[in-house]
């Protein structure tokens, strides 16, 4: 008999287009305090991290800022970000396909970004009604990526041991999680010239690869397997 297998989704860069938006209202909030900051920061060097890990680590860069400034600054940042999520945002090519493929699986998004960004990324790309309200917010739970517990709340909420778990990932931050939390992980590698897929987790390079590698992970092969 296959075994169990819950599917569990990053969403940003996995299952929907949103970096760009987000690198893009990041660097105007960012440099509007005085961090300098552009787009291109957030995928050569922060993509899945926390948006307060990456002011903090800028402020050790180029000087703190008000504390009292940060709250509205991230405040205002968000909102601006959901009406572009709203109106702009189209999936990642082959998330579709891929989804309508695995329908048959229990699924849930984990997501290091607030419920309210992850509901609406899933609305505006029509992707909402897959996952109904499976949907694990760091904000929630309290709990962010590399943090294994973030996986494990998931897991635990969807009635699965890690163990029986697939993450599917596109960031190495969220990999490592993943992996941290004990659960098979697919790494979506749409960068495999410049990042290199942590051991121990499945590499893609397109959401149109994963029903053949979730396929064969519920036939009870290893991940040693499917990588040869």
């Amino acid at each position: 008999m296959p075994r169990p297998l819950c599917l569990l989704f990053d969403c940003d860069g996995t299952l929907v287009d949103s970096e760009p938006l987000l690198a893009d209202e990041m660097a105007t909030a960012l440099n509007a305090v005085g961090l300098p900051f552009q787009a291109t920061d957030y995928v050569g060097e922060f993509r899945g991290a926390r948006f307060r890990r990456i002011v903090a680590e800028l402020e050790g860069r180029h000087g703190r800022v008000d504390p009292a400034a940060l709250e509205p600054l991230e405040r205002n940042m968000r909102a601006n970000l959901n009406r572009r999520l709203a109106t702009e945002l189209t999936p990642i090519e082959g998330a579709t396909e891929a989804l309508a493929a695995l329908s048959a699986f229990p699924m849930g998004v984990v997501s290091n970004g607030p419920e309210n960004k992850i509901r609406t990324s899933l609305v505006a790309t029509g992707l909402d009604t897959l996952f109904g309200d499976h949907l694990f917010s760091a904000y929630t739970a309290n709990c962010w990526k590399p943090d294994p517990c973030l996986y494990a709340h998931a897991a635990q909420q969807m009635g699965y041991p890690p163990q029986h778990c697939l993450a599917i990932e596109d960031s190495v931050v969220g990999v490592k999680a993943a992996l941290g939390a004990g659960m098979l992980v697919v790494h979506l590698n749409r960068y495999p010239d410049v990042e290199q897929t942590p051991e121990g987790a499945i590499m893609i390079t397109s959401m149109f690869q994963l029903p053949t590698v979730v396929s064969r992970l519920a036939r009870d092969l290893s991940p040693r397997a499917i990588a040869r």
